[in-house]
């Protein structure tokens, strides 16, 4: 395989097929660990020379390419200039032009809305694809320095956090033994769109890469053919903007004048944030104003406020919303419990999934069973794999019989004058074959068949280490172990192939969990005689699988096969 010169030394042309991306893998894990060490050791000098090395970094560079236009979720939504990558060409073109501009000129972002549930529309600026590969170079060097730095109450776009954790910190907060009994539950109005230059580029003054961000901020954005200027946000959609809004909203702990002890606060409050999006656990409802005055008085510096519609201060047995779930406090039935406090899927969100699947029935009324149940069973297993967390048991039940009738609505649909005895033998019966239930809905022909919400057990979820993160490397095993607890969101055939290759791609060495899609690879092809067999199938991820096709690589396999047995070949020396 290619191999990687000196970090900082960049070929100018490269293969991507050819990319040895274990060695690169490495050598960004590496980096992230040195700027993380040296900031948490506050040797801010070796900070900023090694963030000018990830900077020019070649595994920086051609990582950064792969999240960009393989990995996140915007990679086929272009900017401008209407372009996207996704061939291995392409990737290694835009690789050359990164490296030819010595003086960055970010252009402007690409202005689209997508419609909220209140029915509103929340604004997004698409960068060009450039300015997105060089974004994840720059969150590449920037963000473990602020990892070292963050609160461990911030769960929203972090690495190795997410809203499971969020739940999981305000299930322990809200207990009915703690004293923090009122909660300021907040929203901020317009976050992305209303951070104040200023106050984010002095938060970043130091970094080698601060005139990049500068570039972004002020790039403007088109919308209707006519540029507009962006004198405040960050736009919604760039790759670093979620970190420029975590920097912006850093320091609540220390405005509420939070201390740990033992895991738990010992001041007045208690807060989680989920980027925007925030709650205030507080010892009573003045305290809770209180608190509240002083958030608002401190986001004015960063130019945000509080939205007056979405916060209120609430009692914990009143409940309320955050991140799709209820979380309320009941009085309990066993005698010695006063109350017990349930997390469950709001009323909001199962509204929502009920609207989303029946959309999906009623636009498929002449789609064959087998393929509506190919685009039904995703929407299931994500939401039941979201929500599994929670108190969800009976709610998975009462969709389970919402959905029975769904199909039984579409099977009528489909054969007005057949009888119903006959629609259930056509539609329905044992067609998984691992539960012993015959009102399974599918296509028997070819086997497809519809989940049920039930078969999803309930898994309460183990909340991250206070502060730890995944750029320390003193928490390597921690965050291995951690990663792997991800496999339930895997069917269970990939599930038994990633245990069985300990959940590692064997062609980057990367985790087979780090949110790239994955592809099956028969290691004796099927027109050779391969066979559909657990030993004959490897789990790997869609560029590896790429790259394993790619005549360079196959090249190269064969050389290392040769090289391996050549000293069988020589003749023995007399």
């Amino acid at each position: 395989m290619q191999a990687l010169s000196a970090v900082n030394g960049l070929p100018e042309h490269i293969d991507w097929h050819a990319i040895n991306w274990q060695k690169a893998y490495r050598m960004l894990k590496n980096l992230r660990g040195r700027i993380f060490r040296a900031a948490k050791e506050g040797d801010l000098k070796k900070v900023r020379a090694l963030q000018k090395l990830m900077l020019r970094s070649y595994a920086n560079t051609v990582i950064s390419i792969r999240k960009v236009t393989q990995l996140n979720k915007g990679k086929a939504t272009p900017g401008i200039d209407n372009l996207t990558i996704s061939s291995a060409g392409g990737r290694a073109k835009i690789f050359g032009s990164l490296q030819k501009l010595r003086i960055w000129k970010a252009m402007p972002a690409r202005r689209i809305y997508i419609r909220k549930e209140n029915g509103k529309e929340r604004p997004l600026g698409i960068p060009v694809i450039k300015d997105r590969c060089m974004q994840a170079m720059a969150l590449n060097a920037l963000e473990p320095e602020w990892e070292s730095r963050f609160e461990g109450s911030s769960y929203g776009f972090r690495p190795g956090r997410g809203c499971h954790d969020a739940i999981a910190r305000i299930f322990s907060l809200a207990n009915p033994t703690g004293a923090k009994r009122w909660v300021i539950d907040a929203d901020i109005k317009g976050a992305f769109d209303n951070i104040n230059h200023d106050h984010l580029l002095n938060a970043v003054k130091n970094f080698p890469g601060k005139y990049l961000i500068q570039e972004w901020l002020k790039a403007g954005y088109m919308e209707k053919g006519l540029f507009q200027k962006t004198e405040k946000g960050t736009p919604q959609g760039g790759v670093i903007s979620p970190l420029l809004a975590n920097i912006a909203l850093h320091g609540m702990e220390e405005l509420l004048g939070i201390r740990y002890g033992k895991g738990h606060s010992r001041k007045e409050y208690t807060i989680v944030r989920y980027a925007d999006d925030f709650v205030v656990f507080c010892l009573t409802e003045a305290k809770a104003n209180s608190a509240l005055e002083k958030i608002n008085k401190w986001l004015l510096e960063s130019g945000l406020e509080l939205s007056a519609e979405k916060t209120r201060i609430a009692h914990i047995t009143q409940g309320f919303d955050f991140l799709g779930f209820n979380i309320r406090q009941y009085p309990s039935k066993v005698k010695r419990l006063k109350s017990i406090v349930l997390i469950r899927p709001s009323k909001k969100s199962q509204q929502k999934l009920r609207d989303k699947i029946k959309a999906l029935w009623l636009a498929n009324k002449t789609t064959p069973v087998d393929k509506l149940v190919t685009m039904l069973n995703p929407v299931i297993r994500g939401w039941t794999n979201y929500f599994r967390i929670g108190v969800a048991k009976k709610i998975f039940a009462g969709l389970d019989r919402w959905m029975y009738h769904r199909a039984w609505r579409h099977a009528v649909r489909k054969h007005p004058h057949k009888s119903a005895a006959w629609r259930v033998r056509r539609y329905w019966g044992r067609l998984n074959l691992d539960r012993n239930d015959k009102w399974v809905f599918g296509e028997k022909r070819t086997g497809e068949y519809l989940l049920k919400f039930q078969w999803t057990k309930i898994q309460r979820h183990i909340i991250v280490k206070t502060t730890s993160s995944p750029d320390d490397p003193l928490l390597k095993a921690y965050w291995e172990k951690r990663n792997r607890r991800q496999i339930a969101e895997l069917v269970p055939s990939k599930q038994k192939m990633a245990r069985k290759q300990n959940f590692v791609c064997p062609v980057c060495s990367q985790s087979l969990l780090n949110g790239e899609e994955l592809h099956t690879h028969h290691i004796v092809p099927v027109q050779a005689g391969g066979q559909d067999k657990y030993r004959n199938l490897l789990l790997v991820h869609e560029d590896c699988h790429n790259q394993i096709h790619s005549s360079v690589y196959r090249a190269e396999a064969i050389e290392r096969s040769v090289l391996a047995v050549s000293h069988l070949l020589e003749p023995d020396v007399m």
